[in-house]
């Protein structure tokens, strides 16, 4: 299914156009200009494949930055600022707090100076045939000629840019490109992007990188050479430069599959480190305590059987789990129909729970039995005994839990005050009573639906 198109606005005002695709952790996929069209790219089948096989493990994010795409096209400032101002617009939109980030190309050096600049943000950075100092690219002989093209005649320059970027041996795929080119950008815009994207120089910025980093290559590649790989790597503390063979600069044509295991490897081993229970559960410690419950579990194995519910269960301990890792939510254990967790962050506690409805909501879309959760949310300083958690913080969270329907989320006001300012929608549900608790409880309903 074709995924759905949403905006987000820069604090400069332009309007970026956006989809996600698959759950997990989020891996933000930087644009290229002047490949860059979200829509018209998901009719290449190459390039669809090439996102399909990406989100079949994590949340891919991909955008098109100002003046390309979907985004707004009346735009003049392509400075690395400017550009950054794009990305933080989707992941501020998105509300997230830590993800993996993808820049391939000429947008390797706008991920380097996020990460550089953001590196509470950013957990992973993989840079695809890209460059620190845009003097490695454009003083190609070849990208030299291509500018005299792009001056003169703009059909000949999509298509031989086409050819060079996916291989002259690549007849249909490269024509396909080259109208995707003409469709995302006009050559008016990309002459002003390309005279920008020329004075690009990250080099200082390098040593400044502290996520986990993997330079990728292909090895024989024409128009970037590989040195200019080597020495990317060279100056990231700790990162690893994987050559690959061929001469495709594209990732989704060639080896597409030897590109997708790497990336799948390497992000991989940060994703199960995700989940930081020990922060969570520290005793005496301050952390929010979320609970799930499935409604109607019960009838629901009257219903299918024991063999049918359960199989009903484990897609709900896919895709809590799922959230829980892509938030760095702490599983402190299992219910049978729910889940118990906590967390360090109150903001991520409640980014896990609406990432978690969102999810749901995309399940029952084309499910055949649809999963209703509720989810409930408390803080404060539970007793840390055993890998288990324990106190009123604890037992609050699950009495909040059971007041919800399914599919709803509630919090407590102490969950509320501590997320003051930061983008939530609450509704106000009044003051509830609550078995084991005196005084009436004041809840409040998260709202989750985009609509909201």
């Amino acid at each position: 299914m074709e995924p759905r198109i949403q905006y987000a606005k820069t604090t400069d005002g332009v309007s970026i156009a956006f989809w996600t695709l698959g759950d997990g952790m989020p891996l933000v996929y930087l644009p290229d200009i002047p490949q860059g069209h979200i829509q018209a790219e998901w009719q290449i089948p190459e390039c669809r494949r090439w996102y399909e096989r990406l989100g079949q493990k994590r949340k891919v994010v991909r955008f098109d930055c100002r003046g390309s795409g979907l985004s707004d096209r009346e735009v003049s400032d392509f400075a690395l600022d400017a550009l950054l101002l794009d990305l933080q617009a989707v992941v501020g939109r998105l509300s997230l707090e830590r993800f993996a980030l993808l820049g391939c190309l000429q947008m390797g050096p706008v991920a380097i100076a996020y990460a550089a600049r953001n590196p509470e943000r950013v957990s992973h950075l993989v840079l695809w045939c890209s460059y620190a100092r845009a003097s490695d690219l454009y003083t190609s002989p070849r990208l030299r000629a291509l500018r005299e093209l792009l001056e003169k005649d703009w059909e000949l320059y999509t298509e031989t840019m086409a050819h060079i970027v996916f291989g002259f041996s690549e007849g249909e795929p490269a024509h396909r490109a080259a109208a995707l080119y003409r469709e995302s950008v006009t050559p008016e815009a990309l002459r002003r992007a390309v005279g920008t994207f020329r004075e690009f120089d990250v080099t200082a910025l390098l040593p400044q990188v502290k996520a986990p980093t993997l330079v990728l290559h292909r090895s024989q590649v024409r128009l970037l050479d590989m040195n200019v790989a080597r020495q990317l790597a060279s100056h990231i503390p700790d990162a690893r430069l994987l050559l690959q063979q061929g001469d495709i600069l594209s990732p989704w044509l060639g080896d597409m599959d030897a590109v997708v295991k790497a990336i799948d490897e390497f992000l991989g081993e940060g994703e199960e480190a995700a989940v930081a229970p020990a922060e969570a559960a520290a005793p005496g410690g301050l952390c929010t305590v979320l609970f799930t419950d499935v409604k109607g579990s019960i009838a629901l194995t009257q219903r299918l059987g024991d063999a049918g519910a359960r199989e009903v269960l484990r897609e709900h301990e896919r895709i809590t789990r799922e959230a829980l890792r892509a938030h760095g939510g702490s599983e402190v254990k299992a219910l049978g129909d729910g889940f118990m967790a906590a967390f360090s962050s109150a903001t991520r506690a409640l980014e896990c729970a609406i990432a978690m409805q969102r999810a749901f909501a995309a399940h029952n879309q084309s499910a055949d039995v649809p999963i209703r959760v509720r989810v409930g949310l408390n803080a404060g300083e539970p007793i840390a005994e055993a890998a288990d958690l324990f106190g009123t913080a604890v037992n609050l969270a699950a009495r909040i839990a059971a007041q919800a329907p399914g599919g709803e989320i509630l919090a407590s006001d102490v969950v509320r005050q501590l997320v003051a300012g930061k983008g939530f929608l609450f509704a106000d549900r009044g003051g509830v009573a609550l078995r084991g608790f005196e005084d009436p409880v004041r809840l409040y309903e998260v709202r989750w639906r985009e609509e909201a």
